[in-house]
């Protein structure tokens, strides 16, 4: 018989004595099943998470845990016990592990993947371990751990502003190139340090059954090169059927974009995508070879393009304009377009090339802080109008 168990103790000032008991209580919960456990912002430290999992590992026929332990002043002995626990659950098929705010370092977090490592039934998992500090040493250990839970179908990694680099990025990568059963994967890298420098290899082809990602790499000066290296990976991912993509603020200009683009072109089973280029000096020659890119996935349906801050002029939107016409399974389109240097002519050019996706149903297009004036608005938004199909119509234009 199943047996389940939810505690929620969150903000209960409870410290390494509460989590030992706690430990101890669970420990004859043998038939345990399902445990949900949130703890977040307490004061357990090592020695409470290492009693706590003490405890819970001997639960051994848990299935379903999830587990927020987030701001608990947990450091790498702690991140040790916890992966000594999750050793002995061998029967766990769905973990969410929360370890927000804490201070794991380098060392915790080739422990936690250590762990993770025997747990071989696992199939979805959830890793929340952003601000622990755990670099370049610890991504790559990590990593090498969760490489060996090969049946894993659903991946989520939340590593942001964890000093890591390009470096390793491509190791943690590397590792998890075993998943050859992975179909969602979704990896949260913002706020890290990948720079301009090094190659960056994220190896998602080698994921073959890949069919949605969610990857948000913003804030990491990637500048144009590691674009292009996104970009190649991006094209080897051919299962493709739901991507969304950040990569806001990262100085990656024209030459990214391109790069990004040529890979998107190749990901001919995109039907939705979400992809947030902003802040990124990308000027006309970039949004052309954007448009030119997405034209090629003529099967997308529904499509959000953040292309704000770009110096983007009306050659850039009248051609981006032109690629997106060629999109015509398109239903959903919202387009993010403003801060940048449009005037009447390109606005009018780029509703001129969206009237060819003849079955849009919504359309939302922000073309705020741009170069046309109050007289020339009507006139520009009567480009908008002419699709009879259209349900939903948001124009922003001032």
């Amino acid at each position: 018989m199943e047996e389940f168990l939810h505690i929620a103790l969150s903000s209960k000032q409870i410290d390494a004595q509460g989590a030992s008991d706690l430990g101890s209580g669970l420990a004859n919960c043998t038939n345990l099943s399902n445990l949900t456990l949130r703890f977040q912002y307490n004061k357990i430290g090592n020695e409470g998470t290492s009693c706590l999992f003490s405890g819970l590992g001997k639960c051994i026929n848990l299935s379903n845990l999830i587990l927020n332990l987030g701001y608990n002043q947990i450091g790498a002995e702690g991140a040790l016990g916890l992966a000594s626990g999750f050793g002995k659950c061998t029967n766990l098929s769905n973990l969410t592990l929360d370890l927000e705010s804490n201070q794991i370092g380098a060392e915790g977090a080739s422990s936690l993947g250590f762990g993770l490592g025997n747990c071989t039934n696992l199939s979805n998992l959830t890793l929340r371990l952003l601000y622990n500090a755990i670099g370049n040493e610890g991504g790559s250990g990590l990593g090498f751990g969760l490489g060996k839970c090969i049946n894993l179908s659903k991946l989520t990694l939340d590593l942001e502003a964890n000093q890591i680099c390009a470096e390793g990025a491509s190791s943690l990568s590397s590792h998890l190139g075993n998943q050859t059963n992975l179909s969602n994967f979704t990896l949260d890298f913002q706020y890290n340090q990948i720079g301009a420098e090094g190659a960056l290899d994220l190896g998602l082809g080698k994921f073959t059954n890949l069919s949605n990602l969610i990857l948000n790499l913003q804030y990491n000066q990637i500048g144009v090169e590691r674009a292009l290296d996104l970009g190649f990976s991006l094209q080897q991912c051919t299962n493709l059927s739901n991507l969304a993509l950040n990569i806001g603020q990262n100085q990656i200009a024209s030459g990214g974009a391109l790069g990004i683009g040529s890979g998107l072109g190749k990901c001919a089973n995109l039907s939705n995508l979400k992809l947030e280029l902003c802040y990124n000096q990308i000027g006309a020659e970039g949004a052309s070879g954007l448009g030119y890119g997405l034209g090629k996935c003529t099967n997308l349906s529904n499509l959000l393009l953040d292309l704000e801050s770009n110096q983007i002029d009306a050659e850039g939107a009248s051609c981006l304009g032109l690629g997106l016409g060629n999109c015509t399974n398109l239903l959903n389109l919202s387009i993010y377009i403003s801060s940048n240097q449009i005037d009447a002519e390109g606005a009018s050019n780029l509703g001129s090339g969206l009237g060819k996706c003849i079955n849009l149903l919504n359309l939302s297009i922000d073309l705020s802080y741009n170069e046309i004036n109050k007289s020339q608005q009507l006139k520009t938004k009567s480009k908008y109008f002419k699709s009879k199909r259209i349900v939903v119509l948001e124009i922003y234009c001032w």
